[in-house]
């Protein structure tokens, strides 16, 4: 029997979304770029998303800085997951090559559309610019003395120590589900066609990761690193914050996050639309 192609969407519709087989498919003709797209070209990308991130990261310490003690833990989470959607928003709609995100390369790798290889250099090359743009994010937060107002300071303090003192095995477990939510995230996104639809499509999933305390790491590449600057300030020590804690939190959530989008959003959907049609 012929297989049946690839359902990329009609052109010369005017749709207001994609269904799920059409988006997929984008998607998986859309990870040919990384064939073409020069090292120059996805570095400064890259560089982009970390900034990206790394601004909804620090407006979420900001804003919920001292609102626990007024609105409760709860609701807490849900303005730091609704500031802090921010920053997938700037990643979709701007432009930039995000890590997590690009967990979904591999439905193009698993339709023929480019190697395994392929997608192995991209991932080097953008979690390195993903997590020199977050650092460098990071200095500027630490020289704009921003700190300094209120409890932001402790805030960010908190926020660091909690994320450098998780177990191996609850940060990989946190990794999955925060990247499975962000794929889908950019799934949505992917599906909209219209900026409204992008940023409603970025806005629910994030909340939710955020509110429920998932870990992602390019966003812990500005946490962790902004505690540690901060913690070098007299009066502001804290105990048990260090580098090592650092990569000891990175290393299972960045490898929690690849399985979280390659497992469960990118092979799943490649599995349900695309298994068994011809490339092209």
């Amino acid at each position: 029997m012929r297989q049946a192609p690839c359902p990329l969407p009609e052109k010369t519709v005017e749709k207001r979304f994609l269904t799920p087989a059409e988006t997929t498919c984008l998607i998986a003709e859309n990870g040919k770029r990384v064939l073409n797209q020069s090292l120059s070209r996805t570095l400064m990308l890259s560089l982009l998303a970390g900034f990206y991130i790394a601004f909804g990261s620090q407006l979420a310490t900001i804003v919920t800085h001292d609102s626990a003690a007024v609105i409760g833990d709860g609701l807490t989470r849900i303005v730091a997951g609704s500031v802090f959607s921010l920053g997938l928003m700037l990643v979709v709609i701007c432009g930039a090559e995000l890590f997590t995100g690009n967990s979904l390369l591999t439905k193009a790798a698993l339709h023929g559309h480019i190697g395994w290889g392929s997608i192995a250099r991209n991932w080097i090359l953008v979690l390195f610019g993903n997590l020199v743009g977050s650092l460098f994010f990071a200095w500027l937060m630490f020289h704009s003395q921003l700190w300094e107002n209120g409890q932001i300071a402790e805030r960010a303090l908190a926020i660091a120590r909690t994320k450098a003192e998780l177990p191996f095995f609850a940060a990989l477990i946190r990794g999955i589900l925060c990247n499975w939510l962000v794929c889908l995230a950019v799934f949505m996104a992917t599906a909209a066609r219209d900026v409204t639809g992008k940023m409603l499509a970025c806005y629910m999933p994030i909340m939710a990761f955020v509110a429920s305390g998932f870990e992602h790491s390019i966003a812990n590449m500005y946490f962790i690193p902004t505690g540690l600057m901060l913690a070098g300030v007299p009066g502001l020590e804290t105990p048990g914050l260090s580098w090592g804690g650092f990569w000891a939190n990175l290393v299972p959530v960045t490898l929690g996050n690849i399985l979280g989008g390659v497992i469960f959003v990118g092979f799943a959907y490649w599995y349900i639309h695309l298994r068994g049609t011809k490339t092209s």
